[in-house]
């Protein structure tokens, strides 16, 4: 695995610099290779699990271009980690073309960001804190709720989206988005030979806002074996495709304007969900069902001040998420902070988060989080 990233970072960085020496052909242009990186110092005071460590968040190299001016194409590569389990490893994250003539009917192929909320298709440096909001997290395809293996947001299909109804200047006052997965994440091929339809859509009343819905149905299924009891309470092995619905909304809302951010959103999700998480290959054979049965659903809600405009800000953060769409085993963040735009490119970021977490014995821990992350 390592020499594959190996090989195509080495074609990626090949290809950047044949298109800087020579000029490109008429009907390909504005080639460019970019990426960022996000170190990280972490501490927990969880009791039973506390840590207090340096690390390499995320680090990323993506290549893009146009060709004949109509399509917009990307590969990016997530470069960090180990290859000793899928959500860690270096992986392929984007790879996709898009048709761009007409803004009212753009078309997506490839892998890229499923279409569900406000959050998701945010750069992780620009969404503003030490991660993104756990139902995102659990709902949304990177850790999922369903089982799924670590897919930032991601999964392979076809997607049409577009803007209608303009005002006098030209700003878009309606987006529409829907699109068609595997619905078995990144750098997967579909199990169970059904597909997830998932999209969007939202209204733009003024500069800077956003108020929209979102919905999900679709599977996630694995192929392996589990045990079943019958009806006079026997065990019964089983083998083959197990598929979960799985059925999701999201109400949203955002404010970005004259340096200021306010969003929110609240996402429901109902469908079962796999015991052990893919992490490994192993796991993806095993269909026992998790115990938190078939709901769960979170909100937030963050702002984002300027302090000094366009270089420092103070933040805040109310991030909620229920696995089982019951008090008991809710888990809530209280996050607070600032960063720094040292350079458009350069920023430092500090956090504080108090995390009351019913589902263990002590509910209370605290957490610090400082980041230094740049981008090129």
């Amino acid at each position: 695995m390592k020499k594959v990233i190996l090989l195509a970072l080495s074609a990626i960085l090949s290809i950047s610099v044949s298109a800087q020496e020579q000029k490109a052909p008429t009907w390909i242009n504005n080639v460019k290779l970019s990426g960022y990186g996000m170190t990280q110092y972490q501490m927990s005071t969880q009791e039973g699990a506390k840590a207090n460590s340096f690390n390499l968040r995320l680090a990323r190299l993506a290549l893009d271009g146009r060709i004949m001016n109509d399509f917009y194409w990307k590969v990016q590569i997530q470069i960090n980690g180990n290859t000793s389990n899928l959500g860690s490893s270096p992986r392929l994250v984007d790879l996709f073309a898009e048709w761009q003539k007409y803004d009212f009917a753009c078309i997506k192929v490839g892998q890229f960001k499923r279409p569900f909320t406000f959050e998701n298709p945010m750069h992780p440096i620009t969404q503003g804190f030490m991660s993104y909001s756990q139902p995102v997290n659990n709902l949304a395809g990177f850790s999922d709720r369903a089982g799924g293996h670590a897919s930032n947001g991601r999964d392979i299909g076809v997607q049409l989206q577009g803007d209608f109804v303009k005002t006098s200047a030209g700003r878009p006052l309606l987006h529409y988005q829907v699109g068609v997965f595997n619905g078995q994440g990144i750098n997967m091929k579909d199990v169970d030979q059904q597909k997830d339809l998932i999209g969007g859509l939202w209204i733009m009343p003024v500069k800077g806002m956003r108020i929209g819905a979102f919905g999900w149905t679709g599977s996630y299924a694995r192929k392996g074996t589990w045990t079943e009891i019958d009806a006079a309470g026997n065990d019964i092995e089983k083998d083959g495709v197990r598929s979960l619905s799985q059925r999701r909304y999201a109400i949203s809302a955002d404010y970005n304007n004259n340096d200021w951010t306010f969003r929110t959103e609240y996402v429901h999700s109902t469908g079962k969900a796999f015991k052990t998480r893919y992490q490994k290959s192993s796991d993806g054979n095993d269909c026992t069902l998790a115990n938190n049965g078939d709901k769960a659903d979170g909100y937030y809600a963050l702002v984002i001040a300027p302090i000094i405009k366009q270089k420092v800000h103070a933040k805040a953060r109310y991030d909620l998420y229920r696995p089982t769409a019951e008090w008991d085993k809710a888990k809530t963040f209280y996050e607070v902070g600032a960063d720094w735009l040292i350079h458009k490119n350069f920023q430092i970021n500090l956090e504080y988060a108090l995390v009351n977490d019913r589902s263990l014995e002590k509910h209370n821990y605290s957490m610090i989080d400082v980041e230094v992350d740049f981008k090129f």
